[in-house]
């Protein structure tokens, strides 16, 4: 039997909203962000949920959250998520998403999560989703501190390059594959597969869908992450990713607001 893989994009497709505002307020209390970052980020959430962001926006959000994150401690930032953990991380996820999960589970295929968002907030995702693997941002650390650079941008097609290269090594028929996303940025993603879905598409993929025929799904009932599968959090690879996930939204509202 040839290999098989189901890819899911992680904000919006998975998780009801997307992971970038969860460490704000509590960044902001260990005196990592600003007051004024907090409510840039609350109105970038918005933004997002409304509209999602375009190339242009996301290669500034890239840069704005790789600067964001320079010189912060990785010790300081481990110790926040563990004091806020519990009030913070417990992702509200779509039981639709969970359950396509399982049925994909069920019929063998190995389950992907393919995300620009930090491998840190990821990779525990996708251990309690039971996720096979996930590839996602990697930022890089010196001497206990986060320098500023993104080492790998899991975006557009670079998430197209990274399944390529995924399937090459475990031997997938990418024609038997499956992809789920909601931004037009993941058409590359979605195409590398021979079968693609859309899930609560931004305007710009709804179009597309149509164009080339995807079908397009909606979800509409999340629930909390520790409600529907077990939960096993992971303290310190939660960190980086709440920080790549502030310096989105941060750079969005500032975008609008200034």
């Amino acid at each position: 039997m040839t290999a098989s893989a189901a890819f899911f994009d992680l904000d919006k497709t998975i998780i009801a909203k997307s992971s970038t505002l969860a460490f704000s307020k509590p960044f902001q209390a260990g005196g990592l962000i600003s007051r004024r970052a907090v409510l840039r980020s609350a109105y970038a959430q918005f933004l997002y949920l409304v509209g999602g962001a375009d190339h242009d926006q996301m290669e500034k959000l890239r840069q704005f959250m790789s600067q964001l994150c320079k010189g912060w401690d990785v010790a300081t930032v481990n110790e926040i998520v563990a004091e806020t953990l519990h009030h913070v991380v417990d992702p509200i996820v779509y039981d639709e998403a969970v359950a396509l999960i399982e049925e994909h589970r069920a019929a063998g295929r190995d389950i992907v999560i393919v995300s620009a968002s930090g491998t840190e907030v990821v990779e525990p995702i996708g251990e309690l989703l039971g996720a096979d693997t996930v590839v996602a941002t990697r930022m890089e650390v010196e001497d206990g501190c986060y320098t500023g650079e993104i080492a790998t941008y899991v975006y557009a097609e670079q998430k197209a390059v990274e399944i390529r290269e995924l399937a090459e090594r475990r031997g997938y028929d990418l024609e038997t594959c499956y992809a789920y996303s909601d931004s037009v940025t993941d058409v590359p993603m979605l195409e590398a597969v021979g079968h693609p879905f859309v899930v609560n598409p931004d305007k710009e993929l709804r179009r597309t869908a149509t164009e080339r025929d995807w079908p397009v799904l909606v979800f509409m009932r999340p629930v909390a992450l520790r409600g529907r599968v077990r939960v096993r959090p992971t303290l310190a690879a939660l960190a980086v990713g709440g920080a790549m996930a502030v310096g989105g939204v941060v750079w969005a509202g500032r975008r609008r607001v200034d």
